[in-house]
């Protein structure tokens, strides 16, 4: 049986470095909504990790828009590629340095950094399927001292994935039972679900969009970043026209293994849908259907592969009281909470995953993704840069 992850620590509870008989990494990841990265450093017991100390650090506005820019996928320009690369890799190691100065670590003593980097492409399906994540790996390395693991997606592309999801790696090693039929949902700007039956069979895959259509839409109507709790679209209602129209989509319908990014679910997609349905639609009643577009894709997914006993979800959506009531409504039989109720913060899972996976990467472990992105062989995910 593979046992639950070990609870947070506080950071005021780490005992200086010296005293540390550790096993110490970074797992480092900026997600869909392109605010900043997450960092956390993580001591692991065996295969099991630790949560010791975290820290967000911020992306600038103007950094945000220079990569949105580049999201878009239109009129590249190479220097900006460029230029973005780096900064988001003196980002990254930006946060590294404040992570370990709030931790009271010394850089010394952390074995390698996993970092994700930042998606600006993400094009899994056609003839020659490719995924981009910036945030120079080489920058990483140089400024903190501290050899770095990264790109992690294009070894599973390779050997015939995806790419995506690997969160999901660390759902299956922390999180399977062998009593409970368990489903594990993280709600970042897209959504994704790791299926993992008490018999030991899992998959996975991206159930649609997670944040990154509540966001754009409270972003252009309340010029903020995030609907706090989900209180502006408890605020209103869910039109059902509308909802029909947003369903109208062919990646819901795909089976298994199936990713998907920004490519697909952005403004101009929603805008677009809005323009076929019927004038009148409230400003707060689009966000409210919004949510329900998140919860019935997540939860029309889960359906297909499993009646599972408990749904743990992490992600910023977990932070979205009004979404995780309308998941517990859509999946009666289940029990949803967040990943904590299982001992791993769920603010936190994603980096914890990529520092998970660095330690994989430098043990030279093939890892089995084959159900999770439909890859062909175990490959050893991520390239390696000496410190």
């Amino acid at each position: 049986m593979i046992h639950d992850c070990s609870h947070y620590i506080s950071p005021a509870l780490i005992e200086p470095t010296h005293m540390i008989a550790s096993d110490l990494y970074i797992g480092l990841i900026s997600g869909t909504s392109l605010d900043g990265v997450d960092c956390a450093l993580v001591q692991f017991n065996d295969n099991q990790p630790s949560l010791l100390a975290s820290h967000f650090s911020p992306s600038s506005t103007a950094l945000r828009q220079r990569t949105l820019q580049l999201c878009a996928g239109t009129d590249i320009d190479l220097r900006l590629y460029g230029e973005v690369d780096i900064e988001l890799g003196r980002i990254f190691a930006a946060g590294v340095e404040e992570l370990l100065s709030k931790a009271g670590v010394d850089a010394a003593a952390v074995k390698a950094i996993g970092s994700h980097g930042q998606t600006v492409q993400h094009q899994p399906k056609g003839e020659l399927p490719f995924t981009l994540q910036l945030a120079d790996p080489n920058v990483i390395a140089q400024l903190t001292g501290i050899t770095t693991v990264a790109d992690f997606r294009r070894r599973d592309m390779a050997a015939g994935g995806q790419g995506a999801p690997l969160a999901s790696l660390l759902h299956r090693n922390c999180f399977s039972s062998t009593s409970k039929d368990r489903v594990v949902v993280n709600i970042g700007g897209m959504a994704n679900i790791t299926v993992l039956d008490k018999s030991g069979e899992s998959l996975a895959c991206d159930t649609g969009p997670g944040n990154v259509l509540m966001d754009y839409w409270i972003g252009k109507n309340l010029d903020k970043n995030f609907d706090n709790n989900g209180d502006w679209a408890r605020s209103g209602k869910t039109d059902q026209a509308l909802l029909s129209l947003l369903l109208d989509e062919e990646y819901l319908s795909l089976p298994p293994p199936k990713s998907t990014g920004r490519e697909l679910f952005n403004g101009h997609w929603l805008e677009s849908k809005l323009q076929q349905c019927r004038p009148g639609v409230a400003d707060a009643d689009v966000q409210a259907t919004l949510v329900n577009l998140t919860v019935a894709t997540i939860a029309a997914e889960i359906r297909k592969h499993m009646a599972p006993d408990q749904v743990y979800i992490c992600g910023g959506g977990a932070h979205n009281t009004t979404m995780m009531t309308a998941l517990q409504t859509a999946l009666p039989d289940a029990e949803v909470a967040t990943t904590a109720t299982a001992g791993l913060d769920p603010d936190w899972v994603e980096a914890i995953a990529f520092a998970w996976m660095a330690k994989q990467t430098l043990a030279g472990q093939r890892i089995e993704t084959a159900a999770f992105t439909g890859a062909t062989e175990p490959v050893i995910l991520g390239g390696i840069y000496q410190a």
